[in-house]
């Protein structure tokens, strides 16, 4: 099975110098955990309610002032859109991380690979990325 067959097309995304606020109302509004970063069609970062609440919120950061740019992780796992699901578990699993950019071999972002997509097509996978995920307390 293939990326593009289970990912979701539908990109939520914000624009580096939006506010956090703008960011978290976005996430909110669409009912999802994370927002790609992207200015002029290119993949910037990724921000998640995570960073927004760690990174901000935790250190008292204004959120109406504070520009998602400051907080977005800039080394945004990606894969591509023919490649077989299995890798991308594995890249998932190897960053411990539940989210995945998806691009074309032209390097256009065509979608994103969230381990809720996985879960929905193979529970073996999902849950392998879960436990490498999982944050240690």
């Amino acid at each position: 099975m293939k990326v593009q067959d289970i990912m979701t097309r539908q990109i939520a995304s914000v624009t580096p110098r939006a506010s956090l606020r703008q960011a978290a109302r976005k996430m909110s509004e669409q009912g999802v955990g994370s927002l790609l970063v992207v200015e002029d069609d290119r993949l910037l970062g990724i921000i998640t309610d995570r960073d927004i609440a760690c990174h901000a919120v935790a250190l008292g950061r204004d959120a109406n002032e504070t520009e998602v740019q400051k907080v977005m992780t800039r080394d945004v796992a990606t894969c591509f859109d023919d490649q077989d699901v299995t890798d991308a578990a594995h890249l998932m699993k190897d960053r411990q991380i539940r989210r995945v950019a998806v691009l074309s071999h032209d390097n256009k972002l065509t979608g994103l690979l969230s381990v809720d997509d996985l879960a929905r097509s193979s529970r073996d996978l999902a849950g392998d990325v879960l436990e490498a995920a999982r944050p240690i307390h």
